[in-house]
């Protein structure tokens, strides 16, 4: 007999404990893996049975991307008020000779984000930081009815200060500026709270995107982001891109004193798709205010342009992943060249294979990422995806340090330049509402091309033995980061 026993009542207590905790394990085992992608799965798995009271508990927040209740009506209907509204786009005249499979990922884009391919647009590229503010600075002066901002992060500095005081003045004589944030990244960046005092004191309409604010009866997700960046100035002219309005350290000492800078690139374009770009705004703007801008979905007046252009929206709203499908489809349908620069790549299962298949049937592909990230998880991430991409004979190119190459773009043969907010990662496929815009032709894609070359000029190639070399300590680390990313 042993010198000491538990009570009894302790161990039935035990037992029942113990069985309890097999069988919950059991049904996670049947439950977790239900319409999520089998790495995801593990990684959810991984996380409630090493850690069980936290893994449980972040899986019941944040392990179901989709939109559910409420919400997720909500923008069921915003979006369907908004396609009906947009009607008004479909059917623009002008015969296009296009490939069979470019017709395809046109329809594609039409079934999932139910905006239409526009003809007669001019583009032109912005790839200065503070070139494309003053462009965004000189339309709002200009503008006459309506100016309808959206971005992810907004703040107040030296820099942005002539855009805040060109919308300010706009609303003082008379035009209606609206002007959209995501509240959570825009909270976490320096001047937060310069920014909403001169919100206040000025004429602007403006709202917080997702707001987590639960004192104020205002709660979401707080995972999820409105990543898109707009600005359309009376249905005429419109910008889009990845650059956020802010100064392009982020008024982050520390990023000043390292020397580190955002290097960004943005479209100003005019012509119908500018109307497609205003749909995507008034879809959000009503969401968050539950006004709709119906009024303002026409066409432009012409202009003399004739790039082929098609708005993708994309995110939590939407039923399927539509940059994710998009992006698989034209890489797939690559024949000769595939350049991409995405500051953030941490690829699903689909895309990685789309990406190295293309080099394996003789595909030229590029992919241009910073030296150098600013987010450790998703820096340590996307390095362990190198390997896998220098294997099947993918050029990567390194933007050199301390700059943050945060633009995100890609072109596909001689054919499609695609532009916009989303990165090539599963947050931005899954977890983000995003914004791309896809051009077709030679011209748009030689504009971008140009752009590429120059971010060559500025990198250097990584090679396979170069990567081969690095520490058994990094290689963990990113192999460890890399389990994070499937975490949605």
């Amino acid at each position: 007999m042993l010198p000491y026993s538990w009570p009894q009542e302790w161990s039935v207590g035990f037992t029942i404990w113990v069985m309890a905790d097999v069988v919950i394990r059991l049904v996670l085992l049947g439950v977790v893996p239900g319409n999520r992608r089998p790495t995801t799965a593990m990684a959810w798995l991984l996380a409630i049975f090493l850690v069980p009271d936290a893994g449980l508990v972040l899986f019941l927040l944040f392990g179901n991307f989709r939109l559910k209740g409420r919400r997720a009506r909500e923008l069921e209907d915003v979006n369907r008020r908004v396609r009906e509204a947009s009607s008004v786009l479909e059917g623009v005249p002008e015969q296009l000779h296009l490939p069979v499979w470019l017709r395809s990922a046109i329809e594609l884009n039409h079934r999932l984000g139910a905006q239409p391919l526009t003809t007669g647009n001019r583009v032109e590229l912005i790839p200065g930081y503070l070139e494309s503010i003053e462009a965004m600075t000189a339309a709002a002066r200009g503008a006459k009815r309506y100016v309808n901002v959206e971005f992810y992060i907004m703040a107040y500095d030296s820099v942005t200060e002539p855009l805040f005081t060109a919308l300010e003045e706009a609303a003082e004589r008379g035009v209606e500026v609206r002007l959209l944030f995501d509240h959570i990244g825009t909270l976490r960046v320096r001047g937060y709270r310069r920014l909403l005092r001169r919100l206040k004191n000025s004429e602007i309409r403006w709202r917080r995107m997702l707001p987590v604010m639960p004192f104020s009866g205002q709660w979401r997700r707080p995972d999820l982001r409105n990543h898109r960046k707009i600005m359309v100035v009376d249905g005429e002219v419109a910008f889009t891109g990845s650059q956020n309005l802010t100064e392009p350290s982020y008024n982050n000492p520390k990023h000043r004193r390292a020397g580190r800078h955002w290097v960004e690139l943005m479209a100003r374009v005019e012509g119908p798709v500018v109307a497609s770009l205003n749909v995507v705004f008034a879809t959000d703007w009503l969401s968050e205010t539950d006004e709709s801008l119906e009024e303002q979905i026409v066409l432009p007046d012409a202009v003399d342009g004739h790039i082929p252009a098609q708005v993708v929206p994309s995110g939590p709203g939407f039923s399927q992943e539509n940059n994710l499908r998009l992006f698989n489809t034209l890489i797939y349908s690559a024949q000769e060249r595939v350049s991409i620069c995405s500051p953030y790549f941490v690829p699903d299962d689909s895309l990685l294979y789309a990406i190295t298949t293309a080099v394996q049937r003789g595909v030229h592909v590029e992919l241009f990422v910073s030296e150098q990230g600013d987010q450790f998880l998703v820096h340590h991430a996307q390095r362990s995806y190198y390997q896998a991409l220098l294997e099947a004979g993918v050029r990567i190119f390194l933007y050199k340090a301390p700059a943050v190459l945060h633009a995100k773009h890609f072109t596909v043969d001689e054919e499609v330049a695609v532009l916009g907010s989303s990165n090539m990662d599963m947050r931005s496929f899954s977890l983000n509402f995003e914004v791309s815009l896809m051009m077709v032709g030679p011209e748009i894609v030689a504009a971008l091309r140009k752009v590429q070359e120059s971010y060559r000029s500025t990198s250097r190639e990584l090679t396979l033995e170069e990567w081969q070399e690095r520490s058994v300590l990094s290689k963990y680390v990113d192999n460890v980061c890399r389990l994070s990313a499937t975490l949605q």
